[in-house]
């Protein structure tokens, strides 16, 4: 018996456009190279910090999916840091683009990768990343005094997320298009580093 492909959408066919939206299918995609890749652009306007583009791309064969937002006004260079310390504070929105570093100090810094994601969540939601992650990692652990690490920094997580516990937050962008949208939040100009000459 032969294998059959199902017909897909023509390489350019556009699958969807509405106001200030557009959906593309049928492109290649990157990783397993079928014609099952859709591209996905959105323009969307987030309270305090202006109207932005949301990207997305995602192959319904192997379900590789990137993601990533950009102001559509140019920013400058932006550090911000916010200290988190009550339940409430879990709601501040936060915008992450895939240029971003998070920082949270004592637990973890995420830096920018191929594999970096832009996203719109809150506070809640970024610890929930991280905490996704460190999971991630202690199942994969062998040494029990790494699992222990892993599983106190979890807890810490939690107890921050219920309000128990505080930390501070930073989140620093090169590209100015990450946010805290915050009064609590302190906004600083990114200063360059070594690295970026």
């Amino acid at each position: 018996m032969k294998d059959e492909k199902k017909p897909g959408p023509k390489q350019t066919e556009v699958v969807k456009v509405e106001r200030g939206s557009s959906v593309l299918g049928g492109q290649e995609c990157p990783i397993c190279k079928e014609k099952t890749l859709t591209l996905s652009e959105t323009e969307t306007e987030v309270p305090y910090f202006g109207k932005m583009f949301v990207f997305s791309m995602t192959c319904s064969s192997c379900m590789y999916h990137k993601s990533d937002i950009e102001a559509v006004e140019m920013k400058e260079p932006v550090k911000y840091e916010i200290d988190i310390g009550k339940e409430e504070d879990m709601k501040i929105r936060v915008v992450k683009s895939s240029a971003a570093t998070v920082k949270i100090p004592y637990i973890t810094t995420v830096t920018p990768g191929p594999a970096s994601q832009g996203y719109v969540t809150n506070i809640e939601g970024v610890l929930k990343r991280v905490k996704h992650e460190i999971e991630s990692l202690k199942e994969m652990e062998e040494e029990d005094s790494q699992k222990k690490k892993a599983k106190n920094l979890i807890k810490k997580l939690n107890n921050v997320m219920w309000g128990r516990e505080k930390l501070k937050l930073i989140i620093e962008d090169p590209s100015g298009n990450s946010a805290i949208i915050s009064d609590k939040a302190v906004k600083s100009k990114l200063k360059k580093s070594k690295d970026d000459f």
